[in-house]
């Protein structure tokens, strides 16, 4: 398993809920954090970048013939309110690129709607529905900006344009198309630091968002470890 995240914050919350010593794997393009059987990475900030780490790391595992079977992105992410609360889980159904796409005179056009690409990525429904049960994470769909948003308007244009919308980060649509690329199944958990709209620092719980994830992940290991997508059907 490889597990995604944005930066070494994020990355080392995940690892605090192992009891395993990590060391280091050097990769083109890419530095692993190994432990416990399954491999952490800091890929960047961004669908660009988080994109080419991961698919970096995929890429030399299948060289080494041992592709991993589960990528999972991972991290903080800013709520939509009232349904995901400060210091709630986000379990993504739906990875979505909500600023791919062009501005029209009918408003913003996906695009798909431009005749090309893709925006979406489903991860596996059973998958999806376990990891909710075993950690209380609320599930919904969790979008990928390339700019945060920082205003009601766009909260409530973002909302209206994707109505199951639970949370906002900037990389799951990034992991999503490298692990879609190698054939291998992804998962997107996201805990709240902060409100999706005016951007007020005050306001933002990071620290209470790293601890969640840390808990999360202290419930997760056994389950993601041993998930099979070949025994599985949704």
């Amino acid at each position: 398993m490889l597990v995604a995240t944005a930066v070494s914050a994020e990355r080392e919350a995940v690892a605090a809920a192992s009891s395993g010593t990590a060391h280091e794997v050097r990769l083109p393009g890419a530095t692993l954090h190994r432990a416990d059987g399954h491999d952490l990475l800091a890929a960047g900030v961004g669908p660009a970048l988080a994109a080419a780490s991961v698919s970096a790391a995929l890429t030399a595992a299948a060289l080494e013939g041992a592709p991993y079977r589960l990528v999972v992105c991972a991290g903080i992410a800013g709520g939509f309110q009232p349904g995901a609360p400060v210091g709630s889980l986000v379990v993504a159904d739906d990875i979505v690129a909500a600023d791919l796409g062009a501005e029209a005179p009918e408003g913003f056009l996906p695009v798909t709607e431009l005749g090309f690409g893709t925006v979406s990525h489903r991860p596996p429904d059973s998958l999806v529905r376990e990891v909710a049960a075993a950690t209380g994470g609320r599930v919904g769909t969790v979008l990928t900006v390339s700019t945060v948003t920082g205003s009601a308007a766009r909260a409530a244009e973002l909302r209206a344009r994707h109505p199951g919308a639970l949370a906002e980060a900037m990389e799951g649509f990034g992991v999503a198309e490298a692990a879609g690329a190698h054939g291998v199944p992804v998962l997107e958990i996201r805990a709240v630091s902060n409100p999706v709209g005016p951007r007020d620092r005050s306001a933002w719980r990071i620290g209470d968002a790293l601890a969640a994830l840390t808990g999360a992940f202290g419930k997760l290991g056994p389950l993601l470890e041993s998930w099979n997508p070949h025994e599985r059907t949704d």
